[in-house]
């Protein structure tokens, strides 16, 4: 079974290029391809991914969710694999994503860390072995098979943030799925510019009101407003 690699990006021509390296470095025989999906950039993310050598699409709607979809309705590998753009898989991640499968897994994660040694970082990233629908996001990449996601219809597009989530608790109540015991790496800028406790209590916040059944304009208002 092949696998292929779906880089959802919006601006990230900073760390794109690295992360498709980074896919290749750690990876076998198994990738069938690498399919960047761009949300409308306005800096040079394509022409970088495409110097990488991966495939790019421009997605016809913006939004994780929507680009996500239009990879895998691109992508040719029995296995579908979500990264981000600015997450690195651990090595020999497509051995470990293929053998899951075949232990009867259709889906699953990595655990998470980052690339950063601040002490509430590592201890974030500990959590997400646990088997918590709540410690369940994107940047832990996904990977499913072709059969499922078409089963489950993909990602919500109406979800412009929290796709994740709501993606993982539909595939839970309908196949397999499992944690990884390796991790990927992603980047903590997000947490540096922001600050880590502050960051970490905005996304508990806008998870809470998720939960809580707030509408979508309202979550991507809240994260507009407090995230740099």
């Amino acid at each position: 079974m092949s696998i292929s690699v779906i880089i959802p990006t919006f601006n990230e021509a900073d760390s794109i290029a690295k992360t498709i390296e980074k896919v290749r470095q750690h990876s076998n025989d198994h990738i069938r391809e690498i399919i960047v999906v761009d949300g409308g950039s306005t800096d040079q993310t394509i022409e970088r991914a495409n110097t990488a050598g991966a495939q790019t699409l421009e997605s016809p709607k913006k939004g994780r969710a929507a680009q996500m979809n239009a990879g895998a309705k691109h992508a040719e590998g029995e296995i579908f694999y979500f990264l981000h753009g600015d997450t690195h898989p651990p090595t020999n991640f497509d051995i470990a994503i293929k053998q899951a499968v075949h232990q009867n897994h259709q889906a699953g994660c990595f655990q998470l860390g980052f690339d950063d040694d601040h002490f509430l970082l590592q201890f974030y990233g500990w959590f997400t072995r646990f088997d918590i629908d709540l410690f369940r996001f994107g940047d832990q990449s996904l990977f499913i098979t072709k059969d499922a996601f078409r089963e489950l219809q993909g990602f919500r597009e109406d979800h412009i943030v929290m796709e994740d989530q709501e993606f993982v608790r539909r595939i839970k109540k309908n196949v397999s799925f499992t944690i990884l015991n390796k991790a990927v790496t992603t980047s903590a800028q997000k947490y540096r510019d922001n600050g880590v406790l502050k960051l970490q209590l905005i996304f508990t916040l806008i998870l809470s009101l998720y939960y809580l059944g707030i509408e979508q304009d309202q979550l991507v208002a809240i994260y507009k407003r407090f995230i740099d």
